[in-house]
C-alpha cells in the first residue's frame, strides 16, 4: 500500500509549531473535549433528529468499534460518501477514533469518480445511504465493489440489502485502539477539481487542517452560541473547514443539517434553528436574494452569510445586507490549502469588490506572470502559495506534483487574482482549463476524453463560458464524424457515461472544423482558448 503522507521540511514544522499554528490536536481529541465542557449541548441536528456532544461521541465510538469489527484495520482508507445527514458525523469522527482515513466523495459523483478515488487510495471500504435525491447507492456500491477488488466493504447508513448496515453496528470499548493518531499523521483526504482528468487526492493533516479550522473561526466569529447551517454538501471543502461543519464543532457551536440548499427547504431550517452563519455559492445566493423579500420565514438570527466557490460579483454581493439584513464574508480557497476571507468589520467596499486576504501571517502568496516574475499590485498574476496547511504534494501522483508544485514547494494553484491594497485579493478567473461552474471544477480534458468516446464524435473541445447565474458554463465545441447528432442526444448518452451530471456540458455547439484555430499547430489550451473566444465574440455579436 502506498503510504499517505503529508510531510513539510522540518524547518518548516518547527517553525508552524513554535508559532503556535499547530497545536498538536487530533480530531478524536477535540470530540472528547468538547464532549466532557458541552456534553448536554446540541451538536447535530437534522432528519428529525438532535444530538447532544454526548451522543456524538457515543455514536462516533459506535461506528469505530463497528468499523474495526467488519476486519477493518487502523490506517485503512475508507470512501465516504453521504449526503447532509447526521450519519455523517458518526461515520466520520467514527473513523477519527478507530484511526482511519476519511476519502470524501460528494454525493453528485457516480461509478466513474467513485471507483477512481476507490482505486487511488487503495481503499478497503465505502460507505454510502441507501438513497438521496431518488438514486440507490447501494446498486453503485455493488458496482464498485465489482471494478475494485481491494474494497471488501460496502457499509449502507440505511436498508443496507445484502451490504453492511451502519445501523447494526455495536458498542465495543474493547475493540477501540488505545493510542490516537499522531497530530502530523493524515486525518482524511479531500479531492481536487482535477486540472487533467480526474480529481487528485488531497492528504490533509490533523495538525494543519485543524489550524485553519481554527483561525477561521476566530476571523469568522463562531463562538459556543453559534449555529452554523450546512446548506452546501458537508464533504465538500468550504463547508466542511472554512469554518463550515467542522468549526462549530471545534467551537462547540450548532450543526444544522439541511438537506438541499433552496430557500424553500432552508428558510425554515434558519427560522426554527436560529440559524446565525451558512454557506452558500453564488447561483444560490442569488436565490436567496431573490426569495427573501417573498419569505413568510423570520430570517433575523442570521449573522453572516459567506458566499465562496466561485467570485460572487459586486452588483448581487451589495444586496445582501440589504435584502438579507446581515452580513456578507466572501471567501476564496482551495481544498489544498489557502484559504482567504474578507473581514466581518471590512468596509462595505471591500467586502463587495475582493475575495478576502489571507489566514495566516505565514500564508506566503506571490502573484506572478506566465515567465514567473513578480507582477505590480493592482494587476493580474497567477497565484501560488505555501504555508501551515497548504500542502507540499498530492497522494501517489508524480505527474500532478511536478506541474502544480515548486521546488521550493509553493502550490501553483491555477486561479488568476490581483492584490490590492491591505493584501487583499480579486479573482480574475482561472489560468488552466478548468470550468468553474457554481463552485464544482471541471477538467475540460476529462469531459473531453468523455465526448471523443461517442461514436459520432470525431473531436470535441470543451470551453468555459461566463454565465451570470453560474459563474462559468460549459460549452462543448464538437465536430461530427458523419451526421451531426441532436445536442440532447449527445447529453443524454453521456448521463449514461456514470459521472457527475454537472460534467454534462451546458452547451453544444457542432462546428465543420477547428481550422480556423490552425489546431493542427497549436496546443489544446490554445485551441480551448481561440473556441471560447470565438463563442464570446458571436455572443456579443448577437446580443
Amino acid at each position: 500500500m502506498v503510504p499517505l503522507k503529508q510531510v513539510w521540511p522540518s524547518e518548516f514544522a518547527e517553525r508552524y509549531r513554535q508559532k503556535g499554528y499547530w497545536r498538536g490536536e487530533t480530531f478524536r481529541r477535540v470530540l472528547e473535549a468538547r464532549a466532557r465542557e458541552r456534553g448536554d449541548a446540541i451538536a447535530v441536528v437534522g432528519g428529525g433528529e438532535r444530538w447532544t456532544y454526548a451522543d456524538l461521541l457515543a455514536r462516533a465510538e459506535t461506528a469505530a468499534a463497528g468499523f474495526l469489527a467488519l476486519g477493518l484495520q487502523p490506517g485503512d482508507r475508507v470512501v465516504v460518501q453521504l449526503p447532509n445527514i447526521p450519519q455523517f458525523f458518526a461515520v466520520v469522527f467514527g473513523l477519527f477514533r478507530a484511526r482511519m482515513i476519511p476519502v470524501f466523495a460528494l454525493p453528485a459523483h457516480r461509478l466513474t469518480e467513485i471507483a477512481h478515488f476507490a482505486r487511488k487510495a487503495q481503499a478497503t471500504a465505502y460507505v454510502v445511504a441507501q438513497s438521496h435525491e431518488g438514486f440507490d447507492y447501494r446498486e453503485l456500491a455493488d458496482a464498485v465493489k465489482a471494478q475494485v477488488p481491494h474494497l471488501r466493504h460496502a457499509v449502507v447508513v440505511g436498508e443496507a440489502g445484502h451490504h453492511a448496515a451502519f445501523d447494526a453496528f455495536r458498542a465495543d470499548p474493547a475493540l477501540l485502539p488505545v493510542e490516537d493518531a499522531a497530530p502530523s499523521d493524515v486525518a482524511l483526504v479531500q479531492i481536487s477539481g482535477g486540472s487533467t482528468g480526474l480529481s487528485k487526492l488531497i492528504p490533509r493533516t490533523h495538525d494543519d487542517y485543524l489550524y485553519s479550522i481554527r483561525a477561521s473561526n476566530e476571523i469568522c466569529g463562531i463562538t459556543p452560541e453559534s449555529v452554523y447551517l450546512a446548506s452546501l454538501p458537508v464533504s465538500h471543502n468550504f463547508p466542511m473547514s472554512s469554518p463550515g461543519v467542522f468549526g462549530a464543532i471545534h467551537a462547540g457551536a450548532r450543526v444544522v443539517m439541511a438537506p438541499a440548499p433552496d430557500p424553500a427547504t432552508a428558510f425554515p431550517l434558519i427560522e426554527q434553528e436560529k440559524v446565525t452563519i451558512t454557506g452558500l455559492v453564488p447561483p444560490l445566493a442569488l436565490l436567496w436574494l431573490q426569495a427573501a423579500p417573498k419569505t413568510a420565514h423570520d430570517l433575523s438570527s442570521l449573522q453572516v452569510l459567506q458566499v465562496g466557490g466561485a467570485k460572487f460579483m459586486p452588483e448581487p454581493a451589495k444586496r445582501v445586507g440589504s435584502v438579507l439584513h446581515c452580513k456578507l464574508q466572501q471567501v476564496f480557497g482551495m481544498a489544498e490549502g489557502l484559504v482567504n476571507y474578507t473581514r466581518l468589520d471590512d468596509p462595505d467596499a471591500v467586502v463587495t469588490q475582493t475575495q478576502g486576504r489571507k489566514i495566516s501571517p505565514d500564508d506566503e502568496v506571490l502573484i506572478l506572470d506566465d515567465q514567473g516574475n513578480a507582477v505590480p499590485d493592482g494587476e493580474p498574476g497567477n497565484l501560488l502559495t505555501r504555508g501551515p496547511y497548504t500542502i507540499r504534494a498530492y497522494h501517489d501522483d508524480p505527474a500532478a506534483n511536478a506541474r502544480s508544485f515548486t521546488e521550493d514547494g509553493f502550490y501553483r494553484t491555477g486561479d488568476v487574482v490581483r492584490r490590492l491594497p491591505g493584501g487583499y485579493l480579486e479573482v480574475m478567473g482561472r489560468a488552466t482549463d478548468h470550468i468553474n461552474r457554481a463552485g464544482e471544477k471541471i477538467s475540460a480534458e476529462e469531459v473531453e476524453d468523455h465526448l471523443l468516446a461517442h461514436p459520432q464524435v470525431f473531436d470535441a473541445a470543451v470551453v468555459s463560458v461566463p454565465d451570470r447565474f453560474l459563474g462559468e458554463r460549459s460549452c462543448a465545441f464538437i465536430i461530427a464524424d458523419g451526421e451531426a447528432p441532436r445536442p440532447a442526444d449527445i447529453k443524454a448518452w453521456m448521463r449514461g457515461r456514470a459521472i457527475a451530471a454537472f460534467k454534462i456540458p451546458d452547451q453544444i455547439v457542432f462546428v465543420e472544423d477547428f481550422a480556423t484555430t490552425a489546431v493542427g499547430k497549436i496546443s489544446r489550451k490554445e485551441l480551448r482558448a481561440a473556441l471560447r473566444a470565438q463563442l464570446l465574440d458571436q455572443e456579443k455579436a448577437g446580443a
